[in-house]
Order: C-alpha cells, then sequence, then structure tokens
C-alpha cells in the first residue's frame, strides 16, 4: 500500500466560531460536534483566535479512493505505530485516511512503516 507524505506542518486546534476559519485555503479539515469545532489545517492557516491549539504535526495520506468495504486499513497502520510508542491524530475523509504524527517522530514512523512493507511516496 502506498502512502503519501503531507509536505506542511499542520496545526490541530480548536475555534470558537467556524467563520475564524478560511475556507479559502487549500487544505483543511473541519470537525463539528454539539461540543466543539476542531479544526486541522496547515500551520500558517491556523486562526488567530483559536481556544486551545497543538502545533508541529506532520501527515500521511493512504493513496488512492478507500471502498467504504474495505476493513481495518487504519487500524493496522495505527497499530504498526502504537507498538513503536508513536502517537496519532487520525482524521477520514470520504476518500481516504490522514495519519498525523508529531513532527518529532514523523521520519521514525515513516522509516517504521516501510520495515512493515509500506510505500512512502
Amino acid at each position: 500500500m502506498n502512502l503519501k507524505k503531507i509536505s506542511h506542518k499542520l496545526t490541530v486546534c480548536k475555534v470558537s466560531d467556524i467563520s475564524d476559519i478560511d475556507i479559502s485555503a487549500d487544505f483543511y479539515f473541519i470537525g463539528r460536534t454539539d461540543e466543539e469545532v476542531s479544526l486541522v489545517c496547515k500551520t500558517e492557516d491556523t486562526p488567530l483566535n483559536t481556544i486551545e491549539r497543538d502545533d508541529d504535526w506532520r501527515g500521511i495520506c493512504i493513496q488512492g479512493v478507500l471502498d467504504f468495504s474495505l476493513i481495518g486499513i487504519l487500524a493496522k497502520i495505527s497499530g504498526i505505530l502504537a507498538e513503536h510508542q508513536i502517537g496519532i491524530f487520525a482524521v477520514s475523509t470520504y476518500n481516504t485516511d490522514y495519519i498525523l504524527v508529531k513532527e518529532e517522530n514523523f521520519e521514525w514512523a515513516l522509516n517504521v512503516l516501510i520495515s512493515e512493507g509500506y510505500t512512502i511516496v
């Protein structure tokens, strides 16, 4: 399976108002529940008025469109990284999954996944 490195640094944050988010940016994920509005975005696109934020994330994307009938892809990757004590923040879209790891663990995570047979592009 091919995994693609996301080239930019990412921030995970909570915002008080969805209107603070620049929806013209080219890369972001918004999650809204009855308790919060969460945002993953390029660090340089992080709104000024965040409630909480955590910088220094890097991302890996599972290449291609994943059919909903496929089972365990994210679980397998997250399990491999967990075995090596590498924490993740996962985001799923309609097409695929993104795995975020802290910058200090990024190269290590890539090497672990390569050693388990994944190809990094």
